[in-house]
């Protein structure tokens, strides 16, 4: 099964319960726009690169189109398409003017010099910079990217447009950036968890947590969870991982992992693999690095009670049919992850009207829109007695669709 049949399953799921015509859908699923450009870039040692860059506009009902750009050696059109639909579903979820839109170039950025990367950045702006900008698609970071990134990105799209800050988000401070967006796609992931745990009559302060990924959105969510008294007590990444059921010292690990590329060998924990990871005896597992890592062979083994998303994409239909027979709770990506998107949206709304809120601001305002977003959910999962997932897709697809039908087609 590709991910867009995955994808689509959780679609129809919903648009069945919201009784969506078949017109409507087919509105809905299919991309205003799929562009492949090739990018040749001349290497360090004189040879030519060739790469494949992505930029896929899948929806534009409600707002201009938002989404990552993601250097990764995986891209590919199916996973590009897979994730500007979940754009749309998740910009809707917490209710922002946005559409759905998603890119990248695959390419391994590790293989790259810091000047190839510019270069092939600022190429691929060359490609697509007429079929972007603030009111278009605006782009943000994502795997493999960051705020350099984005800073070339703008540079290059000014030489075509103009000043405009708002072509991109998730740049530097220093180049009309927004206070938080860094942490934000972490801090969201445990303001839900804490939310999840707060209308289940508990707290998240003492609950034991395992943790799949430690790199910008894993690293983040382990110190937030840290902060709220939380007990992390395993984390993996891509080189291998740790484990301490009495929990990992957060602050600690953090710069360990800095200095030593990875959390492997962290003193005082025990080894750990993905699927020993999801064997944990714990309160909440977060998949936080690539998608499709719950399946119908590792879910069985998944110990804990409740599954927050950080990831996208990162439990296929099996397992989510798995993990509700069992009883498991599973907070979707959807809705777990759009800190980034909501605090990109700040920085755009900052951009627009050149104003700068601090950082206390910007931290309220995302938990406030969170809070909202996860109740509405909630709240449509008790009336409707659904999966929290159904009820995500409820919510956002419903917003799509009224607006899709309020708009026409002329």
């Amino acid at each position: 099964m590709n991910n867009l049949n995955k994808s689509d399953i959780y679609f129809h799921t919903a648009a069945d319960h919201l009784q969506i015509s078949d017109r409507i859908r087919t509105l809905m699923l299919t991309p205003e726009r799929d562009v492949k450009v090739q990018l040749a870039i001349r290497l360090d040692n004189g040879e030519i690169g060739t790469f494949i860059g992505y930029r896929v506009q899948h929806d534009s009902a409600r707002g201009p189109m938002k989404g990552g750009l993601r250097y990764h050696p995986q891209v590919d059109d199916e996973e590009v398409r897979t994730l500007a639909q979940l754009m749309t579903w998740k910009t809707a979820v917490v209710d922002l003017p946005y559409g759905g839109a998603k890119g990248g170039i695959a390419v391994e950025p590790r293989s790259l010099s810091k000047g190839e990367l510019e270069r092939l950045t600022r190429k691929f702006v060359d490609q697509i910079h007429d079929m972007v900008g603030p009111d278009t698609d605006i782009p943000a970071p994502d795997m493999g990217t960051n705020g350099q990134v984005m800073a070339w990105f703008m540079n290059q799209y000014q030489k075509y447009h103009g000043f405009q800050p708002a072509c991109v988000t998730g740049k530097p401070l220093e180049l009309h950036g927004c206070e938080g967006r860094e942490e934000a796609t972490g801090r969201g992931v445990v303001i839900i968890a804490d939310r999840l745990f707060h209308q289940l009559g508990q707290s998240l302060k003492g609950k034991k947590v395992a943790l799949q990924g430690f790199g910008n959105v894993g690293s983040f969510t382990a110190k937030f969870l840290h902060e709220r008294g939380a007990i992390v007590v395993a984390i993996t990444d891509v080189r291998g991982g740790c484990q301490n059921p009495a929990g990992l010292d957060i602050p600690e690990l953090t710069e360990y992992a800095k200095t030593n590329n990875g959390v492997q060998g962290f003193p005082g924990s025990e080894p750990v693999t993905n699927e020993q990871l999801f064997a944990t005896k714990c309160d909440l597992l977060i998949p936080a690095a690539l998608g499709g890592q719950l399946t119908k062979d590792t879910a069985p083994l998944v110990k804990a009670k409740y599954v927050v998303e950080a990831a996208n994409d990162p439990t296929t239909p099996e397992a989510d049919e798995i993990f509700h027979e069992r009883g498991i709770l599973v907070v979707p990506d959807i809705l777990a992850n759009a800190g980034g998107v909501t605090v990109s949206y700040f920085e755009w709304v900052q951009n627009r009207s050149v104003v700068h809120w601090p950082l206390d601001e910007i931290r309220a305002k995302l938990e406030q829109r969170m809070n909202a977003a996860f109740d509405a959910v909630w709240q449509i999962s008790q009336q409707s007695n659904v999966t929290l997932r159904t009820a995500a897709y409820v919510l956002g697809i419903g917003r799509v669709a009224k607006a899709t039908e309020l708009s026409g087609v002329s």
